[in-house]
């Protein structure tokens, strides 16, 4: 049995080249057919605690693949929380073409299915800008479930949610500044009766609770959550 985490970077082709994503495998080998997570980076780049997220699930059993988001602009740029790298990481953000991410994570969701097999179903989970994606890759019928978590600006694309046809589970911090109770409560009014959406709000948490490299992380959002996130992946995976 491979120790964990059985991971490295692989190369994945895409409509204008191609990019560097970090594969992270589960403790029995990739399973035929078996259940895949597309990781959504923050803004901060594939960065180590984006890997440990993703050897994290990998441990739970999946099979992981974590696509640098920001490739174009910046390859593989890992970037920290505070002064100088949060300033490269909102000018990345603002200069990223989210119609070319979008893209990007349909090449990546084609490079785990010739890992796994063209019959697995794939999940996507982001947090903060991925949480955007992972919401977005929903809407367009790319993956068969998403965790957002904290997604910028999902509340300024609702136009989408009409199209949701897969489940969605969305976590949210009531402290969060940059995603107000009024933008959640928005989120939450737009996708209410569609099929196994579900929305949480963790009280005294806020922007980032559940990386714990961050000053805001909150270990009981986070493990709670995670819990979540597992049970809502084994259902729907």
């Amino acid at each position: 049995m491979p120790a964990i985490p059985d991971s490295k970077w692989i190369r994945v082709d895409a409509d204008a080249g191609s990019f560097d994503a970090y594969l992270s495998l589960p403790p029995a080998g990739v399973q035929p057919d078996g259940p895949a997570i597309v990781l959504l980076q923050e803004i901060f780049g594939v960065n180590e605690h984006i890997r440990a997220v993703a050897d994290q699930y990998a441990a739970d059993g999946y099979t992981v693949l974590a696509p640098d988001v920001f490739w174009r602009n910046a390859p593989r740029v890992e970037l920290g929380y505070a002064g100088a790298d949060m300033e490269q990481a909102f000018a990345l953000r603002k200069s990223v073409d989210v119609e070319a991410a979008v893209r990007d994570i349909a090449a990546t969701v084609r490079a785990l299915r010739a890992h796994t097999g063209a019959g697995s179903k794939v999940a996507a989970v982001g947090y903060c800008f991925g949480g955007l994606l992972a919401y977005l890759s929903a809407a367009r019928g790319l993956v068969n479930a998403a965790v957002p978590y904290y997604g910028g600006g999902i509340q300024n694309s609702l136009q989408e949610a009409s199209a949701l046809n897969v489940p969605v589970q969305f976590h949210y911090g009531a402290l969060d500044a940059h995603i107000t109770p009024d933008a959640v409560a928005n989120v939450r009014a737009a996708v209410t009766g569609k099929r196994g959406t579900e929305v949480f709000v963790y009280e005294g948490a806020d922007h980032g609770f559940n990386c714990w490299a961050r000053a805001s992380y909150n270990q009981r959002s986070a493990a709670l959550a995670h819990g979540r996130a597992l049970a809502f992946l084994a259902q729907t995976l």
